[in-house]
């Protein structure tokens, strides 16, 4: 199998950028070029590569772990406990990205922040410190988006019960009128 235009510039976009921030392991796979930092050279990749892709398109995160609320978890082996975070950054007038990638332990789930790098790095980081709990040491205003103040819990960790209603019932009763019957609905209206 011969490989593609897409995956050939995404490998070369890889290769380049895993030269910059000194990283062991890339990707280049589907055309979309992948390179993986450890936790303590976070912010200095991003740093390093920021000239080369000076937007910052999304930070997210992916939470690797065994143990699932609903359904049969995997078995041991399949599956490395950790949170993986990445951020794509680009260079839309040459049209190259490149996705960083680091791995943080869930026992201490801490990267520091990106935000004197990207300042577009503050939402992302805001939005993955709600819905997984991942702490951004040196975050200006790591304040909740979405959820409530009493809001328990972190919504996209596997771990966080589907069922919620179930576990934590729903705190009021809400009355519900019955819909109105269509049955001689016109035969009521003519005996009048």
């Amino acid at each position: 199998m011969t490989e593609s235009p897409s995956d050939a510039r995404a490998a070369a976009v890889a290769e380049r950028v895993a030269g910059l921030v000194s990283a062991d392991r890339w990707s280049a796979d589907h055309g979309t070029a992948i390179v993986a930092v450890s936790p303590d050279r976070w912010v200095d990749a991003h740093a390093a590569v920021k000239a080369g892709f000076p937007f910052f398109s999304w930070l997210s995160a992916i939470d690797w772990s065994q143990e699932v609320s609903v359904g049969d978890p995997p078995s041991a082996e399949d599956v490395e406990e950790r949170y993986q975070v990445l951020s794509r950054l680009a260079d839309v007038s040459a049209g190259e990205a490149v996705i960083l990638t680091t791995d943080v332990p869930k026992s201490d789930a801490t990267l520091p922040t990106l935000t004197g790098v990207y300042g577009g790095a503050d939402w992302h980081e805001r939005e993955a410190a709600e819905m997984f709990g991942i702490r951004f040491e040196g975050h200006p205003n790591l304040i909740k988006l979405y959820l409530p103040d009493g809001f328990e819990g972190h919504p996209l960790r596997k771990s966080f019960p589907l069922l919620s209603r179930e576990v934590k019932p729903w705190p009021g009763d809400v009355n519900v009128e019955d819909m109105p019957s269509t049955e001689n609905v016109e035969a009521g209206e003519d005996e009048s």
